[in-house]
């Protein structure tokens, strides 16, 4: 054999082992970058889009509806914030991991597992270059020593684990210590303060007491971290005309508390702080879309927004609803409960040339769903781990009036189920199963049913329990939530684990 010859089949080697490996989809022309941009606590009610009656101008998210696709039934997995996290990047249901209810702190370990595939394994596996800016909130691993955390030694454990090429951002939610900022592993200042505001002193601006460090500035925090993902942009435009796009998971703060919004914002609204800090997350929206298209990337660029959960009591739903406004637009409860208030939330999705401007889709959707809706937008082949509890929405991005998904799986912040299939939803408590009366403990004490039937469809509120006039409908659904616990996965497949022993069902209530 010749030496040109033997050259030529090394070289082939080579390319097949890349296309084989590391490039099981690999990048072209045709892949738009992604920015997934996450609200924190922003209610369903809370902008125009998704509720006419909305009180707050959210001017820039109202455009962006209107060159994009406005989902009308989205929900998070939780109505809290880490396990939402925890089902977005992983596609899977949040309460399949080890944590059964509640959420992290600022201190917490990390929670998913470097093995665990997740949105940023999954685009950089398709040639993106992958970020995550803002609030994490899924633990990483602090350098202790016995309780107390060594600001001078790096963070491990972080996003950087689960996919992303860099990060900058806050472990907790933004009124949970220790704050400081922490670059892709490196603290950036060490706390030289403690700092914090109680309830008493600021019922919408107060946060935990704690170490901050001497560039972490509370009422600066989102805006600071919108320019960092602007910069982001703009450093990333270059190479995305190049054939090597981005995917930005950008995860705000805001509006949950603290409630700090600037001037001019402050005040601005007319309702009350939360409201003012709503049209400041909008205007910031509005800087970013900007940077898009002056950047030369709005046309090749995926833009999806979202919230995490519903709206939360802080708030002051009574205030707002005096003058009009309701965060939760019309459904009943809201962050933390297993009813629609919990878990509905806004879900816009913009594709220039690939999504029709201004349309509105009732599809049930669930944000596990965009780990296999980018899976396909990528031309990725599903694998078994990964995406087990979600359905792609690309053909609803397309047009059509439904995916794949049949049903759905809530969990409130207690770690109470509910299942959902057509218009019928079976919750598993006989509370709220969160904070909004009555609360679990409260609806036991007046021997109140232990599950609670709806039909969305008749009863959007959910007034009406029907769990005694339709005990066929009860068994069904009892029978498939089973199923979907038992098999590890909602998806066709290999039947996976859990990473924990679920139990769903309240006291006194058997499977059928």
């Amino acid at each position: 054999m010749n030496k040109r010859i033997q050259r030529w089949l090394a070289g082939a080697v080579v390319v097949a082992g890349l296309w084989c490996g590391t490039l099981l989809s690999a990048p072209s022309a045709e892949h738009p970058n992604v920015v997934l941009v996450m609200a924190d606590d922003l209610g369903i009610g809370d902008i125009r889009a998704t509720n006419p009656d909305c009180k707050i101008k959210t001017p820039h998210l109202e455009q962006l509806a209107r060159e994009g696709l406005t989902f009308l039934d989205a929900h998070t997995p939780s109505s809290v914030c880490t396990p939402t996290r925890y089902g977005l990047l992983t596609g899977r249901y949040n309460w399949r991991s080890r944590l059964a209810r509640g959420v992290l702190s600022g201190r917490s370990p990390h929670l998913i597992p470097a093995d665990r595939p997740t949105l940023g394994h999954l685009m950089r596996r398709a040639g993106y270059h992958t970020a995550m800016i803002g609030k994490w909130h899924l633990g990483w691993d602090w350098h202790k020593d016995g309780d107390k955390i060594d600001f001078t030694k790096p963070v491990k454990n972080g996003p950087d684990i689960n996919g992303f090429d860099q990060y900058y951002g806050h472990c907790g939610s933004l009124d949970m210590p220790p704050y400081v900022w922490v670059d892709t592993g490196r603290i950036t200042a060490v706390p030289d303060r403690e700092e914090g505001v109680t309830p008493k002193q600021d019922r919408y601006g107060w946060y935990r007491r704690g170490p901050i460090g001497s560039d972490f500035h509370i009422p600066e925090v989102l805006p600071h971290l919108f320019n960092k993902a602007m910069t982001y942009i703009r450093e990333r435009s270059t190479d995305a005309k190049h054939g090597k796009p981005f995917f930005l998971y950008l995860a705000l703060p805001a509006p949950h508390t603290p409630i700090v919004p600037l001037p001019p914002f402050k005040d601005a609204s007319g309702l009350n702080p939360y409201a003012d800090f709503v049209m400041q997350v909008d205007h910031h929206m509005g800087q970013l879309l900007a940077t898009l298209k002056e950047s030369g990337l709005a046309d090749n660029t995926i833009v999806i927004f979202t919230s995490d959960n519903g709206c939360s009591p802080v708030a002051n739903f009574e205030l707002l609803k005096e003058k009009g406004h309701d965060p939760s637009g019309g459904f009943r409860g809201h962050k933390a409960d297993i009813y629609e208030g919990g878990h509905r939330v806004p879900l816009i999705v913009r594709w220039p040339g690939k999504i029709e401007p201004g349309t509105k889709t009732n599809a049930l959707a669930c944000l596990t769903d965009l780990y296999a809706t980018l899976e396909e937008v990528t031309g990725q082949p599903r694998q078994e781990v990964g995406g087990e509890d979600g359905f792609s929405l690309l053909p609803v991005w397309r047009g059509a009036e439904r995916s794949s998904r049949e049903s759905l799986v809530s969990h409130s912040i207690n770690g109470k189920f509910a299942i959902r299939k057509g218009p019928w939803k079976l919750c598993l408590c006989s509370g709220s199963g969160g904070w909004s009366a009555p609360r679990d403990k409260q609806a036991t004490a007046r021997g109140l049913p232990p599950m609670q039937l709806y039909n969305l469809d008749d009863d959007p509120g959910e007034q009406q329990n029907l769990v005694e006039k339709h005990p066929e409908k009860v068994r069904e659904l009892l029978r498939l939530l089973d199923q979907i616990v038992r098999r590890g996965r909602s998806t066709p497949g290999k039947p996976l684990s859990n990473d924990r022993e679920i139990r769903f069902l309240p006291r006194g209530v058997s499977l059928p």
